[in-house]
């Protein structure tokens, strides 16, 4: 059985490339050792609220969110994150390609912490993705 302190972050990302860079990023620092990688919405929702039968991970310290995903939208599971009381509070960190303007509005009403365009060359990316991990991680203060 995983404690609190297994799960640092929900990775979820349905591109297997974007997987990837952004664990080879993470590990680069060593943050990496704690990720829980979701392909799709709907598998992230299972983390997150379980299984129907009451069964759920530890919540994350933070979720870095990618928006285009199959079954169930990165916006569908921002809006679910931040209506239910249990997960309100979690820093969700939404990674994109998206620079749509109606995305990043509708991100920022549902309460997401943080909009990041992902670059599209890695060493662009890496360092986009270890500042994220680094200041969510080790300098954000989250509530007790």
């Amino acid at each position: 059985m995983r404690t609190v302190s297994d799960v640092e972050i929900l990775l979820v990302e349905d591109s297997a490339a974007d997987v990837e860079l952004t664990l080879r990023a993470l590990k680069k620092n060593n943050l990496a050792n704690r990720v829980h990688v979701a392909r799709d919405g709907e598998e992230a929702l299972a983390f997150l609220f379980g299984n129907g039968e009451g069964v759920k991970a530890p919540l994350p310290r933070v979720v870095l969110l990618d928006l285009k995903l199959p079954k169930v939208s990165g916006i569908e599971v921002l809006e679910r994150i931040k209506s239910d009381e249990r997960t309100r509070l979690i820093p969700v960190v939404v990674l994109t390609s998206s620079r749509e303007e109606p995305d990043i509005k509708r991100c920022y009403e549902l309460g997401v912490n943080s909009y990041i365009v992902k670059p599209v060359d890695f060493a662009s990316f890496v360092p986009a993705v270890t500042q994220a991990g680094l200041y969510w991680l080790l300098l954000n203060q989250p509530p007790g």
